[in-house]
């Protein structure tokens, strides 16, 4: 049996962060991930994405950015389960809880959270014929390494950030960049999208609008893919890659069956704390939904931020949250 104050589901950089906050008000927290690695998709999917809107990084490495989140929560010595998936969740009398994981792990906490990004995820895939027979070997749908495009031909598909960083980013890598979307407008950050504008008149990428996936075609590896544009017009391109990117399909998994309030894979929370219809149990990040909702990073940041002054009560019962600041040897403490 594991004990520890708090645990966290889901050890993501909104899960990574968490346990600063914790350390801070002195929680100990322990996190479990279905993932080999902390750093959720950012370390799963994309640890060479950049992302521009973390506040003090004009531009950071999904890696880098969960590296650093590590090195913040070090002097807090978080534990983790790694590899496991959480099964079970038993409410003690006392109000506190025991997760169960795949491999029989038992933790102990006063609080559970809920930082699963997506729960269970799988990317959503193009009703291509043929699919399954270049995937592999010439379609992928995620870059976890840039330089594997490096002067290659890549055709990317969707219209959401992903894509459009993608796009900005391998139009500096692979000799040929074609971004294809079936709308003329993108879903993505309006300065992405402009980037990418700018991009196709200085005539570095190719921006085809207006148009879907229709078949991809190669002898053993992938080396065409097909367009099929508004006009019924077919568009036929050169390419050693084909990454859609239509985002992922989130499942929840056991935690659907917690008898948290649900609405479309996301679990409702009030805004107050993030808490949900649970005691005890609170969610932060993009599997949380509630009015106004933005599922950015920073986000779910400022929803640990919050949630754990909630939780803290959980914790230590008999003490009321305050700080008393001194200086010893010329350093701010409390």
């Amino acid at each position: 049996m594991i004990n520890t104050d708090i645990c966290i589901i889901g050890a993501g950089p909104v899960g990574l962060f968490a346990i600063f906050e914790a350390g801070l008000l002195k929680m100990r927290c322990h996190l479990i991930d279905a993932l080999p690695q902390v750093g959720g998709q950012l370390s799963e999917i994309y640890p060479q994405k950049p992302i521009y809107d973390i506040p003090g990084y004009p531009e950071v490495k999904a890696q880098e950015l969960v590296d650093n989140l590590m090195e913040q929560a070090k002097p807090f010595k978080p534990t983790f389960s790694l590899g496991e998936r959480v099964d079970h969740l038993d409410k003690q009398e006392d109000g506190s809880y025991i997760v169960t994981t795949s491999d029989k792990t038992h933790v102990h906490a006063q609080v559970i959270i809920i930082a699963g990004g997506l729960g269970c995820f799988e990317p959503r895939k193009p009703a291509l014929e043929n699919l399954e027979t270049f995937e592999g070997k010439g379609i992928t749908y995620m870059v976890k390494n840039p330089e594997t495009f490096r002067d290659k031909k890549v055709v990317l598909a969707g219209g959401g950030d992903s894509a459009l960083d993608w796009t900005i980013f391998l139009a500096n890598v692979a000799e040929k960049v074609t971004l294809v979307h079936r709308n003329e407008t993108f879903r993505g950050a309006p300065d992405s999208a402009a980037k990418v504008f700018d991009l196709a008149n200085q005539g570095k990428i190719d921006l085809i609008l207006s148009a879907n996936l229709k078949t991809v075609g190669g002898n053993g590896t992938l080396d065409s893919v097909t367009l099929l544009s508004k006009a019924k017009e077919e568009i036929k391109i050169d390419a050693d890659y084909l990454i859609p990117l239509f985002g992922l399909s989130p499942k929840l998994g056991p935690i659907a069956d917690w008898g948290l309030s649900i609405d479309k894979n996301a679990i409702e929370v009030d805004t107050r704390d993030y808490s949900t219809g649970v005691e005890r149990i609170y969610a932060i990040g993009d599997i949380n939904t509630y009015p106004g909702k933005l599922k950015l990073i920073l986000c779910g940041f400022h929803e640990a931020a919050i949630m754990m002054h909630s939780a803290f009560k959980y914790v230590y019962p008999d003490q009321k949250l305050s700080f008393k600041y001194t200086t010893v040897n010329g350093v701010n403490t409390f």
